[in-house]
């Protein structure tokens, strides 16, 4: 299957998300004609090409419409297949692109929009285009789009400015109302689960961590344990801090990464329990801590792009911590070094021996491991710091877990 095809096929809704016939026929039990021509129209969707590639389906109305939006960016150039104007690709003007974002947002569901958007900034070169306030205005929002407006920034006239905080803003916004609530709910949890007492009441005794100490104390003719002493839950004073070190690689590869990075790195900013400092790098390292009560700020307070000095980063985290058996370090990075390896890897060892928690993340995004160094994560392992990829959903389990210093839930895929 050609990339043009498998663009399309992408991109192309599902009978559900269009509104098409297909729901229609399947409720009331004709799946018979209807379900084959159906089939045909999908088929021909993702072909593309006047003759109907063998299909012998025609489009017309809404499916002609769409076919045309598909066709403008999968077939761009090729405008000897199509007898419309707008077929033959998006071209370099504002306008024909304005056309064709206000045809998609008409046509496809908003998942697929961002899809189409995502392809029509790679295929055709679009990203100067986004300079503009009007086209702005125009695309669907999303954690890619400010990806690309981030490694835009430093090129970014001042009347485009503000319109691309207020695109962010959105994202950001919208990301922390779905991430907030559930990270500090399962942090708080483990911050209290980590403040031991020997003294607890009832419902707040450990029975694992109970059992494990009293075992010497095992009695096989009554085949039970007598628990001389007891393990509980406290109930983590807020005057008592853990701290957790965000070191985010802002190379071009990790933008996605470094988006959701910023939202939780607020979140765990707002929670007292918690001292959270926030650093990126590339060659140079930037402590953006104090900016982290706005998430925009700290997105563009970064610079997508540029080398890895992953060494000198942690070297700069390393030199910030006071606590090492309260401290939580996690490193978000492809693991691409280009600073010194050995030394790289010493500085993991060191803060692992004083006590700190250390995490790797290949990526914090929802699209798996990125390409990645696959040596160095296999240092990191042997160090007993596995890297692995990190969805925004599982992030609040992996904080719990090394707050409360027990084993990470590393992702089968892993």
């Amino acid at each position: 299957m050609s990339t043009d095809t498998a663009g399309r096929e992408a991109a192309t809704p599902s009978a559900d998300e269009d509104g098409s016939t297909a729901a229609a026929a399947g409720a009331t039990g004709t799946a018979g004609a209807a379900g084959l021509d159906e089939r045909l129209r999908r088929w021909r969707l993702v072909l593309g090409g006047d003759t109907a590639d063998g299909t012998g389906h025609e489009l017309t109305g809404r499916d002609a419409a769409m076919d045309g939006a598909l066709t403008a960016l999968y077939e761009k150039g090729d405008s000897s297949r199509r007898g419309r104007d707008r077929s033959a690709g998006l071209g370099a003007s504002a306008p024909s692109v304005a056309r064709w974002l206000g045809d998609v947002r008409t046509y496809f569901p908003a998942s697929v929009v961002q899809v189409m958007q995502r392809d029509a900034i790679d295929r055709l070169g679009l990203s100067t285009l986004l300079l503009e306030p009007e086209m702005l205005e125009a695309v669907e929002a999303d954690v890619h789009l400010v990806g690309t407006l981030l490694s835009l920034n430093k090129a970014m006239p001042q009347t485009t400015r503000e319109t691309a905080r207020a695109v962010v803003r959105k994202v950001v916004e919208d990301l922390e109302q779905r991430l907030a609530t559930r990270t500090r709910a399962t942090l708080n949890g483990a911050l209290d689960r980590s403040a031991r007492i020997h003294r607890p009441r009832h419902r707040d005794i450990d029975w694992n961590r109970t059992i494990a100490a009293n075992l010497k104390h095992y009695l096989p003719e009554y085949r039970t344990v007598v628990p001389e002493r007891l393990i509980g839950y406290g109930r983590a004073s807020r005057s008592v801090r853990k701290e957790v070190v965000l070191c985010i690689d802002q190379s071009g590869s990790m933008a996605a990464s470094l988006v959701y990075a910023s939202v939780f790195g607020a979140v765990l900013a707002s929670m007292r329990s918690l001292a959270t400092r926030l650093v990126v790098f590339d060659t140079a390292v930037v402590d953006l801590t104090d900016q982290l009560d706005d998430p925009v700020d700290v997105l563009f307070g970064t610079r997508l792009g540029g080398g890895t000095d992953i060494n000198r980063a942690l070297a700069y985290c390393q030199s910030r911590i006071t606590r090492p058996t309260e401290t939580v370090v996690v490193l978000i990075s492809d693991l691409y070094e280009g600073g010194i390896r050995e030394e790289m890897l010493k500085r993991v060892a060191a803060m692992k021996a004083s006590g700190v928690e250390f995490v790797a993340l290949l990526a914090l995004s929802d699209e798996g491991a990125p390409a990645y160094d696959r040596d160095h994560a296999a240092a990191l392992a042997a160090l007993g710091a596995p890297a692995f990829a990190c969805t925004p959903d599982l992030f609040p389990e992996v904080m719990a877990a090394a707050i409360e210093k027990r084993a990470l839930p590393i992702p089968e895929t892993a």
